[in-house]
């Protein structure tokens, strides 16, 4: 689990060559999150279902707004509370900035987590989450609805006796009504000691409601749950958190600064997602 030994990097387009146990004819939610981005670790499946998307601007536009969202909230993390230690679940293909590249730029001893569920992701995490020397990085391969799995892992890198920042980043979106959502988040914020931090974003079909019923669908004929959430229902998952301001409101328009590649006076159809930082008391 340690990044230590990284085997070499697989390119899923180009060399041929695939992890153990992966489907390349069934697209997975971050290969397609890594089409949209333009990355080049996706298979025909994965950019299939990633050109119908783009044929709706904020297909493009939401994951980059959600990039940026990520770096403002880590860097807030890091300096203003003052966090050292971060659990990434969902992480994803790697695209900069990854969680410990901000993270560890204000403190090199930082620690990071990274759980995800897709084998590419596994050999690209080992091969590129290189954590500095006087911090770690260390990747767990389970799915979010195995909470348990998840922080037992953890526990082996992070020190649950100090505040955590647990980042869900586009990953509550891909958990439907049947899956527990709020259940499986909350079992992981319960885990965490008094003082850690909630941060979340996710998509909302509040802007283009028709738009976002055909991702849906698209989503769920490819064999991938997509449930979009209100301003309300994504509110929800900080039940028992203090909200750090702005509060709920669009992840471009939380604390934008002079980095963000979506300003801030976009649209919210052509970003429509939430995000959110909370504190546990």
């Amino acid at each position: 689990m340690w990044t230590v030994g990284y085997p070499a990097r697989v390119d899923a387009q180009t060399d041929g060559r695939t992890p153990a146990e992966l489907d390349t004819g069934v697209p997975h939610p971050a290969r397609v999150y890594d089409a949209l981005l333009g990355g080049k670790d996706n298979f025909a499946a994965d950019r299939q279902v990633a050109d119908a998307i783009r044929a709706n601007p904020a297909g493009e536009i939401g994951p980059l707004a959600n990039r940026d969202f990520l770096r403002r909230a880590v860097t807030y993390l890091s300096t203003e509370a003052g966090i050292d230690q971060f659990l990434d679940v969902g992480t994803g293909l790697p695209t900069a900035p990854n969680v410990h590249e901000v993270a560890q730029t204000i403190n090199p001893a930082a620690r990071v987590v990274y759980v995800d569920n897709d084998p590419i992701v596994l050999v690209h995490a080992r091969a590129l989450l290189v954590s500095a020397p006087e911090g770690l990085t260390s990747y767990v391969d389970a799915d979010i609805r195995d909470p348990e799995t998840i922080l037992a892992h953890a526990r082996e890198t992070l020190d649950f006796s100090r505040p955590i920042g647990l980042l869900l980043l586009a990953i509550g979106h891909f958990l439907d009504d049947e899956d527990d959502a709020y259940g499986v988040a909350g079992r992981l914020v319960e885990a965490l000691p008094s003082g850690s931090y909630l941060v979340m974003s996710h998509l909302t079909g509040e802007f283009q409601p028709e738009e976002t019923k055909k991702t849906e669908a698209m989503y769920k004929a490819q064999g991938m749950k997509l449930r979009a959430r209100s301003e309300e229902e994504f509110t929800r998952f900080f039940d028992g958190l203090a909200l750090i301001e702005p509060g709920v409101t669009l992840t471009h328009r939380w604390r934008p600064d002079a980095l963000d590649r979506i300003p801030a006076d976009t649209p919210g159809e052509q970003a429509p997602g939430y995000g959110a930082v909370g504190r546990k008391a």
